[in-house]
């Protein structure tokens, strides 16, 4: 048996990232992937899901701010950077600043505008958040990123 030649990760990325792009300019396909009848019921899944983990793991620590239901508490291995958005929910161990919070809400209008396409399209854009339009939209010094 032949092992399969192992591809760098970023390449693997970068297929990604063109693939999800290319879909994105099938204007028929992006317009019915957007469509609130298709992108709401996504938001409200990952809501559902992220509240679930995010209550779970912060021991039901969770209030509403804003428009946006923060799990405070959890574990830093349960979300990246210093908190995570998904759907309405956003999950942090302690970053709850008002300033933290707006920029949150952006990406909860984000969520509810894109449903689950959020995440290959949060994906695509990059991990580094200076060049990542999601993260540019809901202001880079609100999210702590300069």
């Amino acid at each position: 048996m032949v092992a399969a030649p192992r591809t760098h990760p970023r390449r693997v990325a970068g297929r990604g990232a063109r693939a999800v792009a290319a879909l994105a300019r099938v204007r028929w396909l992006r317009a019915a992937a957007l469509h609130p009848v298709i992108a709401r019921p996504g938001y409200w899944f990952a809501t559902a899901l992220a509240l679930v983990w995010g209550a779970a793991l912060g021991r039901r620590r969770v209030s509403r701010r804003g428009g946006v239901i923060v799990c405070a508490g959890l574990p830093r291995w349960a979300f990246g950077r210093g908190g995570t958005t998904i759907g309405a929910v956003y999950l942090t161990r302690d970053a709850v600043s008002p300033r933290v919070l707006e920029h949150e809400a952006v990406h909860r209008a984000q969520w509810r505008r894109y449903g689950l396409a959020m995440i290959p399209l949060y994906l695509a854009a990059g991990r580094d958040p200076r060049g990542n339009r999601f993260e540019i939209e809901a202001g880079l010094e609100a999210g702590g990123y300069r």
